[in-house]
């Protein structure tokens, strides 16, 4: 039997609850140390997780997927909150202070981009960034779970590290084979407690998400629920200058990493969501987190796909997910710190495995060496930078390739007629990258006094393109030779300088045309031009 690591089938009310409790069982560390990471304490990043789920699983553009405290996010914050830390007071904790305030400016650009219907140029993004974006992301996970593999800043060594691994393959081995006994269950719920009861009746010593919370400076996760509060800065210009940069980066990474995402599970499910909805439903959330102590996120990748493993298809499973989550921090935190990470570690590492995409080394060979070039760009950069980056330098490579391989299609056929009229009929797009090809296509000087350039085949791209038409109709009228332009597009028309003298548009065949041949030579002649 294969094993298929998607099902694509629709989900149900069954599967989206129990998605929905795997999900949250896999958020809480990883919410504890994107906390870790930001500077914050554990609960704020708790408290994201759960606003950001709760919102965007209600009004979010894409059913199924999952949102909360991501990475790409929190290497931003630690700057900020340091920096805000350093404005006034340290006993005022202003850092946190300017965060949600930040917050609140992010989720508002989120939410404007959302209601301008910018989530749409998402489909500008080519399909060899879209691979190297989920093989850094697939690397980044793993590298990220090594992370586990460690006490008190040393690696793992003896029974210790053979407990972990051992029962690290037992998860994942679970996660392979219980879905070809059945599916009623989520392998990777089934796996995280029957790894967690192997421990805990076992008296198996192994980190658990107690001693991990604690070994980061934590303790514990149990906390109330979360309070409607203004940030306490002062709201002048100063202010707005300090965030305003702050609020940009992470609005554009969130909404990078979250459209990025949607695009990824819409591929996996063969549905389609809505980009536009799902960033004014990311601004939403991360506003919510400004006011309610929440330190804010976008689409989480992994926990996404793991919902979609386990069979979260609709809202009703990241709503889950999400209560949940709040449901640990209010009354379940003392069973939910017993879990392994072990357990949740086999998750994420077959979630590694399925995000992966290997048919990326099926391509070597296959396709164009600067599609697999993008690739390897985008994924390193992920990797060593972020997201926002790779996937920036991942199109911009990625449309300077396509600029010049179109700039060399740029071709004229060249003739003469019984009448002595020379004829160019240009072939392919005519844009910045191509005028200077388009230039050296005539020879000015010695073409005969009539000249047709022809752009039925072709198309005039832009201002560059119409500035180098301009100049070469110039250039043959100054030296008194007559320039016909035909075909060409009304807005074209309108910006070329002598429009009016010799432009033509879908003229008809011979004796009529050199009708207005000779009409327009009268017209020269009666100016003085020749």
């Amino acid at each position: 039997m294969k094993f298929t690591f998607i099902d694509k089938k629709r989900g149900s009310i069954k599967d989206d609850i129990l998605s929905g409790l795997t999900v949250a069982l896999a958020l809480v560390p990883e919410a504890v140390a994107f906390s870790f990471v930001a500077g914050v304490s554990p609960i704020i990043g708790l408290y994201g997780a759960f606003m950001m789920g709760i919102v965007t699983s209600l009004i979010g553009g894409r059913p199924g997927m999952i949102s909360g405290a991501t990475g790409a996010l929190a290497v931003v914050m630690v700057h900020l909150i340091s920096e805000g830390n350093a404005m006034g007071d340290p006993s005022l904790n202003l850092g946190l202070q300017y965060l949600f305030a930040t917050l609140l400016l992010a989720g508002g650009i989120q939410m404007a981009a959302g209601f301008l219907k910018l989530g749409k140029f998402i489909r500008m993004v080519p399909h060899s960034v879209m691979m190297g974006f989920v093989n850094g992301l697939a690397m980044v996970i793993f590298l990220s779970q090594l992370n586990m593999f460690k006490a008190d800043g040393e690696w793992l060594s003896g029974s210790s590290l053979f407990i972990m691994l051992g029962l690290v393959a037992l998860t994942m081995s679970m996660m392979i084979f219980l879905p070809k006994i059945s599916k009623k269950i989520p392998a990777a719920l089934l796996g995280i407690i029957v790894v967690s009861a192997i421990v805990i009746f076992g008296g198996i010593e192994t980190a658990t998400v107690k001693s991990f919370i604690i070994e980061g400076g934590g303790t514990g996760i149990k906390a109330g629920l979360p309070t409607f509060n203004i940030p306490m800065i002062p709201f002048n210009l100063e202010t707005l200058i300090f965030i305003l940069p702050y609020a940009f980066i992470l609005a554009m990474i969130g909404l990078i990493e979250s459209l990025m995402t949607l695009q990824l599970i819409d591929e996996l499910t063969d549905s389609r969501g809505s980009g536009n909805r799902e960033c004014v439903a990311q601004g939403a959330a991360n506003m919510v987190n400004g006011f309610f102590g929440g330190m804010g996120g976008c689409a989480m990748i992994g926990q996404s796909i793991i919902n979609i493993k386990s069979g979260g298809r609709g809202r009703l499973s990241g709503i889950v997910a999400a209560l949940a989550l709040l449901f640990f921090i209010l009354f379940g935190s003392e069973y939910i710190e017993m879990v392994p990470i072990a357990a949740l570690v086999g998750v994420m590492f077959m979630v590694v495995i399925g995000t992966f995409a290997w048919s990326t080394f099926k391509l070597i060979g296959k396709v164009p060496w600067p599609d697999l070039f993008v690739i390897l760009l985008v994924t390193a950069l992920t990797v060593f930078f972020d997201l926002a980056i790779a996937v920036i330098a991942g199109v911009i490579v990625a449309a300077l390739v396509f600029a010049w391989e179109n700039a060399m299609r740029i071709r004229a056929r060249k003739s003469v007629d019984e009448h002595g009229v020379k004829h160019y009929e240009i072939y392919g797009p005519l844009f910045f990258g191509s005028t200077t090809l388009f230039n050296s296509k005539f020879d000015i000087k010695n073409d005969p006094d009539e000249v047709i350039i022809d752009f039925k085949e072709s198309k005039i791209m832009d201002q560059s393109a119409i500035e180098a038409v301009n100049k070469l109709t110039e250039n043959y009228l100054k030296i008194g030779k007559a320039i016909h332009l035909r075909h060409l597009s009304k807005d074209c028309i309108a910006m070329i300088n002598r429009a009016q003298d010799i432009c033509e548009v879908n003229v008809l065949e011979d004796p009529d045309y050199f009708v207005a041949i000779d009409n327009y030579r009268k017209k020269l002649i009666k100016k003085g031009t020749i």
